[in-house]
């Protein structure tokens, strides 16, 4: 199956689950940046209301999370699948949320929100974003243009936690064998060098 092919399969799938009013398709492979090997992301956006167990029932091999399952807020849960053999990810889109989000990131307010594995933090106007950058595969969507005042908020916030963030991942020996002992660390300081740069442009 071609990708095209492919990433129409997927979005036709999604987009007939219950409560599902739209699809996109973000991450690498929307942006042309994609590898043969890279994963697919996908994010199914309803109101109010998804069940997990309709996703699960396509018979995707994988994890299907409950909503709420990765900690809540902007991380709303999801999915790691395979799908024909390739990596899926699929993430929960609330649009009264993502409608919030919006809202707030228009005034310039935003939360970082501290969770496992994105050491920086993920702030709440990333789904803002992914509206912006995400390519729409069924349904409709907005597509909204970066705030200003979120240029001013988001820039003075991640110049101010810069300094705590680089201090919790200290630099370590370069040799070959730390970079395997401490690649963790490594992928925590790029993790905080995204996030900020997020701040400034979607």
């Amino acid at each position: 199956m071609e990708d095209e092919e492919f990433a129409d399969y997927i979005a036709s799938s999604l987009a007939g689950l219950p409560g599902v009013l739209a699809v996109s398709l973000g991450g690498s492979r929307a942006s042309g940046a994609s590898r043969p090997d890279s994963d697919w992301d996908f994010a199914v956006y309803y109101h109010g209301r998804f069940d997990p167990g309709d996703l699960r029932a396509l018979g995707w091999p994988g994890e299907v999370s409950a909503v709420g399952g990765w900690g809540g807020g902007v991380l709303n849960g999801g999915a790691w699948l395979r799908v024909e053999g390739r990596p899926v990810d699929v993430h929960y889109r609330d649009l009264d949320d993502v409608e919030h989000q919006i809202t707030e990131a228009r005034e310039g307010r935003f939360r970082i929100e501290r969770l496992m594995f994105h050491l920086a933090g993920i702030p709440t106007y990333i789904v803002v974003a992914e509206l912006a950058l995400h390519r729409v595969m069924r349904g409709n969507l907005p597509r909204p243009e970066y705030p200003d005042k979120l240029r001013i908020t988001a820039s003075q916030r991640w110049s101010a936690d810069a300094p705590a963030d680089a201090g919790l991942c200290p630099r370590r020996p370069r040799s070959p064998r730390s970079r395997r002992g401490h690649g963790g660390a490594h992928r925590h300081r790029r993790g905080a060098r995204r996030a900020r740069r997020a701040g400034r442009a979607w």
